[in-house]
């Protein structure tokens, strides 16, 4: 049965089920930010975990398989190097299950702090959606929404 598990876990499925299974916690987050379920699911531990899990289990197929983890050591020695690395399978979708988890995390908390300050669900609409496709851009867009709400410029909220 682990065995059939593990060839249901190719990357095109991890990818897949990443990258459509977080389309409701987007919506939740956009639709019902308030709502309890929206406070269990997204803005709790949950989905990074889950993400989290499969990040893991990459890095684990990647130590086993036949990537050359050392290549991770050349990542920044110049943009040529980046683009060999990303070239692989495995690599690309390690780094997309970051950006993903990492969107997910800016976008719950963007969620989070538009209620403390009563910012309709109308005003964040943008910055999320902004969030979700270019995380950085939806977050300064929204942060700059968020000085007119609270009407401070804070840096440690």
């Amino acid at each position: 049965m682990l065995m059939q598990f593990e060839e249901y876990l190719t990357f095109e499925n991890i990818y897949l089920c990443i990258t459509f299974g977080v389309l409701p916690f987007w919506l939740m987050l956009v639709f019902i930010p308030g709502s309890k379920i929206t406070q269990i699911l997204v803005n709790s531990i949950i989905i990074p975990l889950l993400i989290s899990a499969a990040y893991i289990y990459l890095i684990y197929k990647m130590l086993i398989l036949y990537e050359a983890i050392f290549d991770i050591f050349r990542l920044y020695l110049s943009l040529d190097d980046l683009y060999t690395l990303f070239s692989t399978e495995t690599f690309l979708l390690v780094f997309w299950l970051h950006f993903i988890a990492i969107n997910i995390f800016v976008g719950s908390w963007l969620s989070k702090d538009a209620l403390k300050y009563n910012i309709s669900k109308k005003m964040i609409f943008i910055p999320l959606l902004l969030v979700y496709f270019s995380g950085p851009l939806g977050l300064v867009i929204y942060w700059i929404l968020r000085i007119f709400y609270a009407k401070k410029l804070g840096f440690h909220d």
